[in-house]
């Protein structure tokens, strides 16, 4: 099954102020590994970027770059978006369909809105997903840390069953391409 790896959102105005996501540092290492190792298997890497007018993200703002320490090639493909799913609005479907991609392997920002939201829209897709479980995060927020909104994406994602493919948390480190 053809694979892609989706990287949403890294984006400065996310990563690079003051306020920074939780183990954003580690979560930018471990999505740069990803990326290396999917390239090396001949694996697309797509990286979708947030844009919303008015906000530190507007459209080609300094903000709505990739953050800083991120490594993406000229290869590598970008996506607009608008909303905190990956697939509306956008060119995912049809790119991931050119290439008969039936896998994707997501990380990014935000673990409960952006993150959340893709793969529960992915899997209704029928397409399984590998979440890489630790390259992916958020900021703190006043119910939860961004460490506890992780654990349980973790955690509840892979136990949604309903939508038929399979949705699986693995540590990136652990996350094979090809």
């Amino acid at each position: 099954m053809k694979q892609a790896l989706l990287v949403i959102d890294v984006q400065a105005g996310l990563f690079d102020g003051e306020r920074r996501p939780g183990d954003g540092a580690a979560v930018v290492q471990r999505i740069n590994a990803l990326a290396d190792r999917a390239r090396a298997a001949g694996v697309p890497v797509l990286y979708v970027q947030h844009e919303r007018e008015g906000t530190p993200l507007a459209s080609d703002s300094p903000g709505w770059a990739l953050a800083a320490g991120l490594t993406p090639l000229p290869a590598d493909a970008r996506l607009r978006k608008t909303t905190p799913d990956c697939f509306l609005g956008t060119r995912l479907e049809p790119l991931l369909q050119e290439h008969d991609i039936r896998h994707l392997v997501i990380c990014g920002y935000a673990s409960e809105f952006c993150v959340d939201t893709t793969i529960r829209r992915a899997a209704a897709l029928g397409y399984t997903v590998t979440l890489a479980a630790d390259a992916h995060t958020t900021h703190d927020k006043d119910h939860a840390s961004a460490e506890q909104i992780r654990a349980h994406e973790n955690a509840t994602l892979p136990n949604l069953t309903s939508f038929g493919p399979v949705i699986r948390a693995v540590p990136a480190a652990e996350i094979t391409f090809g």
